[in-house]
């Protein structure tokens, strides 16, 4: 088996950007009197889209569900205008991306596109990709298989040449869905325990060479 195309998600996968997350998420909270969020709280938080994450904050807040419109706006006008403060990609993800550069490769987030595009941006790792996806690209978003097979089809490649690369169980679970390998990293935002269902588990950016490479 060859892969030709290695589909990666963003955030806790290629990079850091929890503490940017929470600064958004908190300032647009607190501008409605509501009680913020520790980083470590918005880490298990982000993965299920800007949407889900304000949902949570005000399940767990117990705020009235007619803020969603209200604080979903302010997130992300402020998130956008503070993408990359403190945003960081993973040691060894330029390096890696550099090794891999015969292989076709995709971001598919959970994120909305244009703040996907803006992260890679801003992180100048845009230009290692061949296609951007973000939570409102496609008609479904992860963990639906549609984005993976749309993507596979756009570049004409099969599942057994395919390969998805995240932080979570729905990474997972999308890749399951889709019919292809998955890789789970261990050093992203959710517990090894999440991850155990994947086909192969790595601890740094770089394992990943070796499992693309012997495939």
């Amino acid at each position: 088996m060859t892969i030709e195309l290695i589909i990666f998600d963003l955030d806790g996968t290629l990079v850091d950007s929890c503490e940017d997350i929470k600064n958004a998420l908190n300032y647009c909270l607190k501008l409605r009197g509501l009680e913020g969020f520790s980083q470590d709280e918005v880490r298990k938080m982000v993965g299920e889209g800007v949407k889900r994450l304000i949902e949570q904050a005000i399940e767990k807040r117990g705020a009235k569900k007619d803020l969603l419109e209200e604080l979903l706006n302010c997130f992300v006008s402020y998130y956008s205008n503070n993408i990359a403060v403190y945003t960081k990609p993973y040691p060894e993800v330029s390096d890696i991306l550099d090794k891999l550069y015969d292989i076709k490769k995709a971001v598919i987030s959970n994120k909305l596109s244009f703040l996907t595009i803006k992260t890679l941006e801003k992180l100048n790792l845009l230009h290692y990709f061949d296609f951007v996806a973000g939570s409102d690209t496609f008609s479904q978003q992860k963990p639906s298989p549609v984005p993976i097979l749309e993507t596979m089809k756009k570049f004409n490649v099969s599942q057994e040449n395919t390969l998805i690369v995240g932080d979570s169980n729905i990474d997972i679970e999308t890749g399951k869905s889709a019919g292809i390998k998955t890789v789970a990293v261990t050093y992203g935002y959710r517990e090894r325990e999440l991850l155990k269902d994947a086909d192969f588990i790595i601890d740094r950016f770089s394992d990943l060479l070796s499992i693309v490479r012997k495939t």
